[in-house]
């Protein structure tokens, strides 16, 4: 990926820090994309040699923004990775319209504002590019008080497809990873019954990392994936090979 142009969302920390990392330590240069965790980003970006932009992608101007400071700095674009996203957990019944709305226009409506903007330029170079969903195996296996969640990375996986559909003419290649229950500081004493039922369940007998997902991402954003198009990489573990009865 060397000399590549990599934008990242929600990169300040967990998954979106190490898809970061590993486009900068396999050549790229990227922009850091952040919502809140100016810090983070900051400290992510003067480790690599990144450039930080802020901003809500659910709003277009951010979209725009990215796009412009991937030219700004490295003259093109090549890699969209869409991480940013939002994972509260509410009950169905106790879920407000505003909730609802809130992971939606996050999750997806964001991810459909910044391919677009991405695809645009990419098409206008003429030179072809790589945007990777970060979706969820929660997008055809949903999780209590996931309905807005799982919704969501579900529309995200069509999302890719349906985009990889009408912008290969392009040479624009749109895949998903879709990645199990990632490894996190603090998670296993949080849920200590939620991640003992994976390691049951993972025929791998582990949780995912965030360095997993980034070998993903990176995978599909390089050479080794040239004909891979409109594809969902579950990272999972083998939680998928698990029988359900």
């Amino acid at each position: 990926m060397a000399g590549a142009s990599v934008i990242v969302t929600g990169a300040s920390g967990g998954i979106g820090a190490a898809i970061a990392r590993a486009f900068a330590v396999a050549g790229a240069g990227v922009i850091v994309h952040y919502r809140s965790n100016a810090a983070g980003a900051d400290r992510l970006a003067a480790e690599i040699g990144a450039t930080t932009v802020a901003g809500d992608i659910s709003d277009p101007a951010t979209a725009a923004a990215l796009v412009a400071a991937a030219l700004e700095r490295h003259g093109r674009l090549d890699v969209l990775v869409n991480n940013a996203g939002r994972q509260p957990v509410v009950p169905l019944l106790e879920m407000t319209e505003v909730a609802w709305r809130d992971v939606l226009e996050t999750n997806l409506t964001g991810t459909f504002l910044c391919t677009a903007a991405a695809a645009r330029q990419m098409v206008a170079q003429g030179t072809g590019g790589s945007i990777i969903h970060v979706a969820s195996i929660e997008g055809s296996q949903p999780a209590p008080g996931h309905a807005h969640y799982a919704t969501s990375k579900a529309a995200m996986l069509m999302h890719a497809r349906a985009a990889a559909l009408e912008l290969g003419p392009y040479g624009i290649r749109v895949n998903a990873v879709s990645p199990g229950l990632v490894e996190r500081d603090g998670l296993e004493r949080e849920w200590p019954e939620g991640v003992a039922r994976w390691h049951a369940a993972a025929p791998l007998g582990r949780l995912v990392t965030p360095q997993d997902v980034a070998n993903a991402c990176l995978f599909l954003a390089s050479p080794l994936a040239a004909a891979v198009s409109g594809h969902d990489l579950v990272v999972d573990a083998g939680v998928a090979a698990h029988p359900t009865w």
